[in-house]
């Protein structure tokens, strides 16, 4: 276990009442983003001192919530991942790329300075019918953001509090609701990825070490952005799903009141640009959950908590959880003809 995350002191947090069911309000939402687009999370650059900071803080929320551990060390999956040096500088100055390896094996044949100690958080709800329990619906958001860079107007930490603690906020405060209601009757995996940002390393490697085979596995919610209204989707608490075309997952929302329509800029290519996309292409229906309306503080010092719409985001997680409970108790989602994204080319 990587010293950053050995002996991980959660305390003993005791399960939330049944209370808890209730729907998440503004506080729910301040309690949780606030803490985590901090300036004391330093950005949650991957493999750093912050992000670790944050993945505490997401484990510890788990075990209070009463989700059970799915990790290999608690909560924690360990991801292996380097710093490889660039032969030159990229255009933001930077000198090494973040690289997921093969095993922990391999990351032992690098200088321990060239080693991120970085882990995806992961627990589940188990699901209550004898059948449909052991089929998977995940709902998930990466936690990671792009750390300290240059100073803009005096601020060089890069907070990412719409991208994406919004969406960390939104899995969490879904499986609190989850825990403090009826049981679903599939189970519900709750997971918050590492590595995102560059080049969905968390992701990767939870979808070649699932804690359970991705056969099981009949629908994925990613959330992303969800922190600020946008007006293409009806303005405050109303959302749209990335790909909605491509299978009945959105359609069968709809027909259920929950205010999430289509992806109103296709051309952006959202389907493909978040963590869903590497579970879709392995067969998951898999879509994200978004209000991002092509702000200009997208991974700028500006992205900060301060910029947030608390009450927004309090209704379109609360129109997340709906969707999940339809996804985990309705009719499984399926591809439509064409709908399922090609297998990635290989990468070297």
């Amino acid at each position: 276990m990587p010293p950053k995350f050995a002996g991980l002191a959660l305390g003993v947090l005791l399960p939330i009442a049944a209370a808890a069911q209730r729907p998440t309000n503004a506080a729910d939402v301040r309690r949780i983003l606030f803490t985590l687009a901090d300036d004391s999370m330093g950005g949650r650059m991957t493999g750093s001192p912050g992000e670790a900071k944050a993945a505490r803080f997401i484990a510890a929320e788990m075990q209070r919530i009463g989700l059970k551990p799915l990790g290999d060390s608690g909560y924690f999956q360990r991801v292996p991942i380097a710093a490889v040096p660039l032969t030159q500088p990229s255009r933001g100055g930077r000198t090494e790329r973040l690289a997921l390896l093969k095993s922990f094996a391999d990351r032992g044949t690098f200088a321990v300075e060239r080693r991120r100690p970085s882990v995806n958080v992961v627990g589940v709800l188990e699901g209550r019918d004898p059948v449909l329990k052991d089929e998977i619906v995940l709902v998930d958001a990466h936690f990671d953001h792009i750390g300290v860079g240059r100073a803009i107007n005096g601020d060089s930490i890069y907070n990412g509090a719409d991208d994406d603690a919004s969406g960390v906020t939104a899995v969490l405060e879904i499986a609190r609701q989850f825990a403090g209601g009826p049981a679903p009757k599939r189970s519900v995996l709750f997971v918050t990825t590492t590595g995102e940002e560059a080049g969905l390393l968390g992701t990767r490697w939870f979808i070649d070490h699932p804690p359970m085979p991705l056969t099981q596995f009949v629908a994925n919610l990613e959330i992303e952005m969800i922190g600020r209204p946008d007006s293409l989707a009806g303005g405050v608490g109303k959302a749209w799903l990335t790909g909605y075309e491509r299978s009945t997952m959105g359609e069968q929302l709809a027909k259920a009141g929950i205010p999430i329509v289509a992806d109103r800029r296709p051309e952006q290519r959202f389907f493909e640009r978040s963590d869903n996309i590497a579970f879709a292409r392995r067969g998951v229906v898999a879509h994200t959950l978004s209000t991002y309306n092509l702000h200009a503080d997208y991974h700028q010092p500006s992205d900060d908590a301060a910029h947030v719409d608390l009450e927004h985001m309090a209704a379109v997680i609360n129109a997340g959880a709906r969707a999940v409970r339809g996804l985990a108790d309705g009719p499984k989602p399926e591809w439509k003809p064409g709908g399922q994204p090609g297998a990635p080319a290989p990468r070297p």
